[in-house]
């Protein structure tokens, strides 16, 4: 019986299981039929699953990386291999910044040099930039192969040398590889490029003293830079243009750029002039180039605009396309343009849009140059940024220009000029979106960015607003100046929290200011203008008495500061405010030492301090000093003393000979 019942059952199940496949395949056939007699459907529409996910190498490095935020109590990424070498101040974190570089680049040179001891690859993934690079040439005969190997290498002067070998050997060279070496010729200026690889060595010609006095070289530039490489009369890139039989428009392109970046504008329109003579067609680079030459060749404005709109009528007239660039350099000749360019600044942004050109960061750079420019007023412009700042907001950017760069630091101060906290607030956001941060520039820019953003701060917000972002941002990613601490202390001082003067110090100390005098001297007069609790008046006296210290001693023992009145004054202002008595009698002993006059106002609130202890010996004292310095008010610090204290018979005998003394002077 139940035997029969299971195989009822398997019947059951293997008919059921025919229906259903009898049914699906209905409904399949079905299915393709209608899909047969139905418009196609579109490819969007069709899902297709792929046999297996394919993951890109640096995906979980990727992962790992969107799990970490900003941590603002650490420094830069760089300095954490070694905590030791953490930089503390804005001097250390250039000086490892300097090192880094230095090491990197002799470690380049030593792959470069030495290739055949890197042959083995650990790297993964694979990171082409981290294998040795041969920099020496391969291909010793002489041939156009190895003329090109040589413009590979950027070798400028063995290229020119060995295309003038195979001129004379009667090789002909054909004209891609010419074209290749007008390049490169004209990239450099005539001139062999920098290695960046190679170890830095002192020329003797040039004596340390000079390298320490010279301003560009203070601004972190080096000797090589100091002269700007010019142009000069039939160099290697002219006699090479000459040769050529037939020059086509990339011939005439390298050359005129290269006239162009190196400063000859005038001959950079003449050699146009012959381009089109030869019945030739300009490209899109040749017409960037000469739009960014235009404010060089002509004085006024209004002859600068049309030779600009004179050069991209003859682009229409050639059928050339403009691109970024080409805007790009329009809105920067504009900014020389005077108020011609704000008339003409958003036409050009209307035809960028109008032919799909999306502006880059160097695009709305240039705009907010054309309308702010440093030291102008700005009545009625601040909604020119406000504009700028909406059409940016959300957007991730990419470096397509070389003054991309430009934008965070010339908003910021248009921000900073305008009181616009909204604005800069805005700003500081877009830098968060995507990888924009990477536009900011170098650490140099960075650190200008970052210090208008917190003098704007200062100025602007509350005081506890303003230490958050001083808590986020030091130093993490920005090393403030003594000007950015001294805004910092007139932030205090705006909202009545003095009483965090202390802790200010101590990070004005971490960060190497402790030596800035004016920085100090304004620290000790905001701590001496008015009366706090005791509390406050004791870490007062604490952080004055290490001014002091740092005064007398100087950082590692250098004295780097000098006494004056006004400071020796605040000083013991403090310390008599926090009955430290015996400490600002030490310090009013400075006065002598460092050939300083006090006043008599100083006196007086000293003897007042002694009057409630009753120290008449210390009274007594006081008034021998004023007399030692010939005060003029010296007789009232005399009848007080009479006055209020009880004076023995010595005292008071001690008392006439100083007001004889002080009468006989006077």
């Amino acid at each position: 019986m139940a035997a029969s019942c299971s195989q009822a059952l398997r019947h059951h199940a293997c008919k059921s299981s025919r229906l259903l496949r009898i049914h699906l395949q209905k409904s399949w056939h079905n299915r393709s039929f209608a899909t047969e007699q139905q418009p196609a459907v579109s490819s969007l529409e069709e899902i297709v699953i792929p046999k297996k996910k394919t993951w890109s190498k640096e995906a979980v490095l990727q992962a790992l990386a969107s799990t970490v935020n900003k941590d603002p109590t650490a420094s830069d990424y760089r300095f954490q291999d070694d905590p030791y070498l953490t930089p503390k101040t804005s001097l250390d974190f250039k000086l490892f910044s300097l090192s880094l570089e230095s090491g990197s680049n002799a470690a380049k040179y030593f792959i470069s040099k030495y290739p055949n001891y890197f042959q083995k690859d650990y790297a993964h993934p694979h990171i082409p930039c981290l294998m040795p690079e041969s920099l020496e040439a391969q291909i010793e005969e002489a041939s156009e192969a190895a003329l090109a190997e040589r413009i590979r290498l950027r070798k400028v002067r063995a290229a020119v040398d060995l295309y003038d070998q195979l001129l004379q050997a009667g090789t002909s060279v054909s004209l891609d590889v010419t074209n290749e070496l007008l390049d490169l010729i004209c990239f450099y200026g005539d001139r062999d490029p920098a290695q960046e690889n190679v170890p830095e060595q002192r020329s003797e010609e040039t004596p340390q003293e000079d390298v320490q006095d010279d301003p560009q070289t203070k601004k972190g530039r080096g000797p090589r830079d100091i002269v700007k490489a010019t142009w000069k009369e039939d160099n290697n890139a002219e006699r090479v243009f000459a040769l050529l039989a037939e020059p086509n428009t990339h011939s005439y392109s390298a050359l005129i750029r290269g006239m162009v970046k190196y400063g000859a504008y005038p001959r950079a329109f003449s050699t146009y002039t012959e381009l089109l003579n030869q019945r030739l067609t300009a490209d899109v680079h040749i017409f960037n180039a000469l739009i960014a030459a235009a404010p060089e060749v002509q004085e006024k404005y209004n002859e600068k605009w049309e030779l600009i709109a004179d050069l991209l009528k003859q682009m229409a007239e050639q059928k050339v396309k403009p691109n970024l660039l080409t805007f790009n350099a329009v809105l920067k000749a504009l900014r020389r343009c005077g108020a011609l360019g704000k008339s003409q600044a958003f036409p050009v942004l209307s035809e960028m849009k109008a032919l799909s050109i999306e502006p880059s960061l160097a695009s709305y750079s240039h705009v907010l140059s054309i309308f702010y420019k440093t030291g102008a007023p700005v009545q009625g412009q601040k909604d020119i940024l406000q504009e700028v700042l909406y059409e940016v907001s959300g957007k991730s950017f990419t470096p397509q220009d070389p003054d991309d760069a430009q934008f965070f630091i010339t908003a910021m101060r248009i921000c900073l000029d305008t009181k616009d906290m909204e604005q800069a607030y805005r700003l500081h956001e877009l830098l968060a979106v995507a990888e924009n941060w990477r536009l900011l520039g170098d650490d140099l820019k960075q650190n200008i960015f970052y210090a208008r953003f917190f003098s704007l701060l200062c100025l602007m917000e509350h005081i506890d607003v303003v230490l958050k972002w001083y808590r986020d941002l030091v130093p993490s990613v920005f090393y403030p100046s003594s000007n950015a601490i001294a805004d910092l202390l007139r932030a205090l001082d705006t909202d009545s929290r003095l009483d965090l003067i202390p802790h200010i110090w101590t990070d004005i100390k971490k960060l190497g200011h402790g030596s800035r005098q004016k920085l100090v001297e304004e620290l000790l007069a905001l701590m001496a203008r008015e009366k706090h609790s005791q509390e406050v008046q004791e870490a007062f006296a604490d952080c004055a008495l290490d001014i002091k210290r740092m005064y007398n001693t100087g950082d590692r023992g250098k004295v780097t500061m000098s006494w004056t009145a006004s400071s020796l004054s605040d000083l013991i202002s403090i310390l008599l405010a926090a009955h430290r008595l015996q400490d600002a009698w030490d310090t009013l002993k400075l006065f002598k030492t460092h050939n300083r006059v006090p006043s008599v106002e100083l006196l007086g609130r000293f003897l007042a301090c002694v009057k409630d202890r009753g120290d008449v010996d210390r009274a007594l004292e006081l008034v021998q000093v004023s007399a030692g310095f010939c005060l003029p008010d010296t007789h009232t610090l005399i009848r007080t003393l009479r006055q209020d204290f009880q004076l023995s018979e010595q005292h008071k005998s001690i008392l006439s000979d100083l007001e004889t003394q002080t009468f006989n002077s006077g």
